[in-house]
């Protein structure tokens, strides 16, 4: 069901137009080549606008998944999938109460047999891979891809994805799911101690984030554009982003927290609101390159203690594709030495102290581009070798 995107905000017809069009000629030219440049498609998905269209991201979300298009299984019939499945009640209410997910003013036997076939494409993952447990919000997933590439692709990517980025939250308990929460306050710590420590005394905890993170924000933003702008980002990157974007949300809104009465209800009263403004792409921006600053190795020790093998993160190498230079870590730390570069040429940061909220990014991006050794261990913790599966969780 493709849609298409206005112009941007602040960005004149002509031009985006011009750059929209090279972007798109870009795309093409990626899944053109032989073998397909994962590492391109990669680099726009994450790049301003991400992927565009529906009608690309058709063709890009299954090289992005390393699903092949040209071997989909057959869907089986729903009465098969429905007769005597733990799951279908639950499954089927949740469903029910998805209505605001369909676009505005689509005719209800439409909304109607998509939300059948929502229904059969969950109970289809869950039948084929026993190992995994349905949790309130997986619809929310489930659905954007459904109304983004139609139910039989969408089945196969939801299986792909729920097999790895979306594991740790289809595990029999949330032990996992909390464990991910867990580095939102370090995350926050590192940027902004003033906000982490606001937080801490508020005793808000992480909570305020679950449904961002287990729906990958499908559950609370209400523009679908902007839903599948933040697919696009996700589908590229590790699976720890949507925790480093939940954590640039609460850092953008530094001085509503700080504004606030310092108690737990208030607190998370106001974040559990996401605004419906938010500027996505700047976030997206900041999400990357906090990964790249702060790599999961670097804060596990303040987070929960889990076993490493159990979790999407760790076991991520087993989903990556041969070529280092298709790895979503590479693509990441390419564009943010390319952002570093365009800062090293101002030398602002080094004439005129920053008073914004990440001063501190920009320091030690600065002292990333200039020292070869800090890139080296930007470097070293982010390359998916075994030992590092071992360390991201001790």
């Amino acid at each position: 069901m493709a849609r298409r995107s206005p112009p941007r905000n602040g960005v004149g017809g002509h031009d985006f137009d011009s750059k929209k069009k090279r972007k798109v000629a870009e795309i093409y030219q990626a899944l053109n080549s032989d073998p397909i440049d994962v590492a391109a498609l990669r680099r726009m998905a994450i790049s301003e606008g991400g992927l565009l269209t529906d009608e690309i991201r058709c063709k890009v979300w299954p090289k992005l998944l390393s699903v092949n298009t040209d071997d989909l299984p057959p869907l089986p019939a729903g009465k098969e999938l429905r007769e005597d499945n733990k799951d279908y009640q639950q499954v089927l209410l949740d469903v029910r109460r998805s209505l605001r997910r369909f676009p505005p003013g689509m005719p209800d036997d439409q909304r109607e047999g998509l939300q059948e076939e929502l229904i059969d494409i969950i109970l289809h993952v869950l039948k084929r891979n026993p190992q995994l447990h349905y949790y309130q919000g997986y619809h929310d997933i489930v659905v954007t891809f459904l109304l983004v590439v139609g139910d039989r692709l969408a089945t196969a990517l939801v299986e792909k994805l729920s097999t790895h980025h979306l594991r740790d939250f289809m595990d029999p308990t949330m032990d996992n799911t909390k464990h991910i929460l867990n580095y939102l306050m370090p995350i926050i710590d590192q940027v902004n101690p003033e906000v982490h420590d606001f937080m801490q005394s508020a005793e808000v905890g992480t909570i305020f984030a679950l449904s961002w993170l287990i729906t990958w924000f499908g559950h609370v933003l209400s523009d679908f554009r902007h839903v599948v702008r933040l697919y696009d980002f996700f589908l590229a990157c590790h699976p720890l982003m949507p925790i480093y974007f939940a954590a640039v949300i609460v850092l953008y809104r530094e001085q509503e927290v700080l504004d606030c009465e310092c108690d737990m209800a208030s607190v998370h009263h106001l974040l559990s609101q996401i605004p419906q403004d938010l500027p996505y792409e700047t976030l997206i921006s900041r999400a990357g390159d906090l990964f790249v600053q702060f790599p999961p190795s670097e804060l596990a020790r303040e987070a929960a203690q889990q076993q490493a093998e159990r979790t999407a993160a760790s076991t991520f190498k087993d989903f990556e594709l041969a070529s280092v230079q298709q790895r979503p870590d590479t693509v990441l730390r390419q564009r943010f030495r390319e952002r570093l570069r365009g800062e090293e040429r101002t030398k602002s940061i080094l004439t005129k102290p920053r008073t914004n909220r990440f001063v501190k990014l920009a320091v030690m991006g600065l002292t990333v581009a200039l020292g070869a050794a800090a890139l080296a261990v930007v470097k070293s913790a982010l390359e998916w070798a075994p030992k590092f599966e071992l360390q991201i969780f001790p």
